[in-house]
């Protein structure tokens, strides 16, 4: 669980990198404050942190286990959690507060999604979720883990025998397109766009392949695995379709840059092909986990969490070429900054 949330993090920083350095200014896209907003070193910080110490606790759970103190311990995992949780709330002046203040307004917004009005930080948070379902199944485990008392009596199984824990996974599997897709129709409410519409279309296509895998893997009958792949296929199509056209303002047909666009913000034209291709292939990950290739000896849940973490590392590459396509749309709007930048240098310019 947490190494997907640091690998996202880290691709994060990378997307902060990038956009620097090609002058995309996603300060203003997020609304984010020129004075409070993270930089990529204070990303790459607090990812790198987290880490050491998540790596120190593993490192003494597995130790005190090697010493036989089995019952006692698995107790620190959760701990771990609630330490985490613990610092993200925390309202003391420390450790980033308005940052982690910000994002938990994020996630407000996105979880009351009709409730409120949406901007670019809040359906672009959304589209992190969907493509941290593995995260939330995982967190969703954990808690039922813990909460059902399993930990105690190291019943890995209990929780998954559970009938109301299954039902639950669909509803959480659910859950990051349904918000996505309630930003899409309270947009549609506010501008009256019907783009917005049939981007709400994508996400329902979206759960209903997410509904058809977590059938698939409960009934393991060739009914459901035709079903899931006919849905997939077409769900895939769509986001592939949305991806580079709608997204990143690709495959302009008339562009002078052929099937790219008028302006790009990458000088070799080469990069944007090969990396239309690259999310060809990822948005195809989902294959294995229908027809389950046998990589040698390789347990089945390390093939899981790497399919996982191709589809954040999908997400990372994706969210260069869609804050690039928002800040050209802006720049051509001639609302590209909301405040002149004094003729100062900040030290991360000079990189």
């Amino acid at each position: 669980m947490f190494s997907l949330l640091f690998l996202h993090f880290f691709l994060y920083g990378c997307n902060i990198f990038m956009w620097r350095k090609t002058r995309i200014n996603y300060s203003f896209i997020f609304e984010l404050s020129p004075t409070r907003e993270l930089k990529y070193r204070d990303v790459f910080l607090i990812c790198t942190t987290s880490m050491t110490v998540v790596v120190g606790v593993l490192f003494v759970h597995l130790l005190l286990i090697a010493k036989g103190y089995n019952a006692q311990i698995q107790a620190i995992p959760g701990l771990l959690l609630l330490v985490v949780l613990l610092v993200l709330v925390c309202p003391l002046n420390i450790i980033y507060k308005s940052s982690r203040y910000r994002f938990l307004c994020v996630i407000r917004n996105i979880i009351l999604s009709p409730l409120y009005k949406v901007v670019m930080l809040d359906f672009f948070m959304a589209d992190q979720l969907c493509s941290q379902v593995p995260m939330l199944r995982n967190l969703e485990y954990v808690a039922c883990y813990y909460i059902s008392g399993s930990y105690k009596t190291q019943d890995y199984g209990l929780c998954m025998r559970n009938k109301n824990y299954r039902d639950l996974a669909y509803a959480v599997s659910f859950l990051p397109y349904y918000w996505r897709a309630m930003q899409c129709a309270r947009r549609w409410f506010d501008e009256g766009h019907t783009s917005h519409l049939v981007n709400l279309g994508k996400y329902v296509s979206a759960m209903l392949a997410a509904g058809a895998k977590v059938a698939y893997e409960k009934e393991r009958s060739s009914g459901w695995l035709c079903l899931l792949v006919v849905i997939s296929s077409a769900a895939t199509v769509y986001q592939l379709y949305w991806d580079f056209v709608k997204d990143w303002g690709l495959l302009q047909s008339h562009s002078k840059n052929p099937w790219l666009r008028d302006e790009l913000m990458l000088r070799r034209k080469f990069i944007y092909y090969l990396s239309m291709g690259l999310n060809l292939v990822l948005r195809l990950a989902w294959l294995q986990t229908v027809f389950h290739y046998n990589f040698g000896n390789v347990d089945y849940r390390v093939t899981g969490l790497f399919l996982a973490a191709l589809e954040v590392v999908r997400r990372g590459h994706w969210n260069f070429y869609r804050l690039e396509n928002e800040h050209l749309n802006n720049a051509g709007k001639f609302r590209a900054v909301k405040t002149i930048p004094l003729p100062f240098h900040e030290v991360d310019d000079q990189d």
